[in-house]
């Protein structure tokens, strides 16, 4: 298939788009791929829907874009270390990943991106958000951008319990906490653009500052890079995939599955994340 039977159609003005056309199954061409990549690198999340893809399939695809690593907190799909499976049981109501965030940003050098697979997903509910972080850092003032650039932060994991103790279908896998100090400002190694890297889910304060001197600059961050102008909104249908760039991103799963909190019987949902290793971010 030539990259000419591609077709972008955007999710949203900011950030996403799906990629039509294309079976990822299948070997894909040169062109095909440097046409995928460039999109990435443009929309940041990209889409692909109706593909049936294996484990092996899946790990395959991911692995054109970079090293896979396991996660460092929970347990993988058997045979597949490179990948896990985010399951919610019909009986939780919270989706596994937390606050709005950027995947594992307390290791010294977090993951550039993820691809997840569908595999079991709600009639509606449960959907993703993404938010675009070139977009979050450029539309900030000059002012605040001239102090964000000399900042450093604290990023923090927490009690790895947090990964799988509410959640029955996340299996556990001994570790440690984790933590590490990154830039509040990065440049893209391919774009040069810069982005905001902070999160609600893992930065806990400024380098050299207390929580408490930190909180109110990092809450007005939090809020401002999750404003719906710089977001769009991924629904989930079985067999879809989605890419995305870690480094200038950031992410929500929906917690709206109403009956499992009223009644304890909602709806199950299961995606399968292949996770791009990492890279230190200057």
């Amino acid at each position: 298939m030539s990259q000419s039977n591609i077709k972008v159609v955007l999710l949203s003005p900011s950030i996403g788009a799906e990629l039509h056309g294309v079976d990822l199954s299948n070997p894909l061409s040169d062109s095909d791929f440097d046409k995928i990549s460039r999109c990435l690198h443009e929309h940041l999340v990209i889409i692909f829907r109706d593909q049936i893809l294996s484990p092996r399939q899946h790990r395959d695809f991911a692995s054109l874009f970079f090293d896979l690593e396991p996660h460092p907190f929970v347990e993988s799909v058997a045979g597949y270390p490179e990948i896990i499976a985010i399951v919610k049981e019909p009986s939780e109501y919270k989706n596994w990943g937390g606050p709005w965030h950027a995947d594992v940003t307390f290791k010294e050098a977090p993951s550039i991106g993820a691809a997840l697979y569908a595999c079991e997903v709600p009639p509606c509910g449960g959907d993703t958000l993404f938010a675009n972080m070139y977009f979050a850092y450029e539309a900030l003032s000059k002012g605040l951008k001239s102090m964000l650039q000399t900042l450093r932060a604290v990023h923090y994991s927490g009690d790895p319990g947090r990964f799988y103790t509410d959640f029955k279908g996340m299996r556990p896998k001994s570790a440690s906490v984790e933590s590490a100090i990154h830039p509040v400002v990065r440049t893209h190694p391919v774009t040069g653009r810069k982005s905001l890297f902070v999160n609600r889910m893992y930065t806990r304060h400024f380098e050299g500052m207390t929580e408490e001197e930190s909180r109110p600059l990092l809450d007005m961050l939090f809020d401002h890079a999750q404003r719906p102008e710089f977001t769009c909104r991924l629904h989930w249908r079985q067999r879809t995939l989605a890419l995305w760039d870690n480094r200038v991103t950031l992410h929500h799963a929906m917690d709206d599955d109403f009956e499992a909190m009223r009644t304890g019987q909602g709806f199950r949902r299961v995606l399968h994340r292949a996770t791009l290793a990492g890279q230190r971010p200057v």
